[in-house]
């Protein structure tokens, strides 16, 4: 069996988690108090750093799966997905409305295909 490789790891969860070529991890907007725009944005900057981090690409995104707190902003959410994603190579993606806690307007569940040692 493959080594399962943990990334920023504390007793509750792990940043990241990479096992047999598939790395995933789960984006929230790093400042909350901020509108549902502002969130997915920088949850998409927060993708890209993730990405250059594990020297993955967005061609390389296997699955997203996004929760928002209000389904009234999946208009937002496809202008600025249309606008980041690599159009040539989309993941699978899924979007449902659920309770976020606190004030996050999004959560993203990632997975991409990597190549780490």
């Amino acid at each position: 069996m493959p080594p399962i490789f943990r990334k920023f790891s504390s007793p509750r969860y792990a940043d990241l988690v990479v096992y047999n070529g598939v790395a995933r991890w789960v984006e929230v907007a790093s400042d909350s108090s901020q509108d549902a725009a502002s969130q997915i944005h920088q949850i998409f900057q927060q993708m890209e750093a993730m990405l250059v981090e594990i020297g993955a690409r967005k061609s390389d995104l296997l699955e997203v799966l996004i929760f928002l707190s209000n389904l009234d902003d999946v208009g937002i959410l496809n202008a600025a997905w249309d606008a980041w994603i690599d159009t040539e190579n989309p993941p699978s993606r899924a979007c449902v409305g659920v309770q976020l806690q606190g004030s996050l307007k999004a959560e993203f569940v990632i997975q991409v295909a990597v190549s780490m040692n």
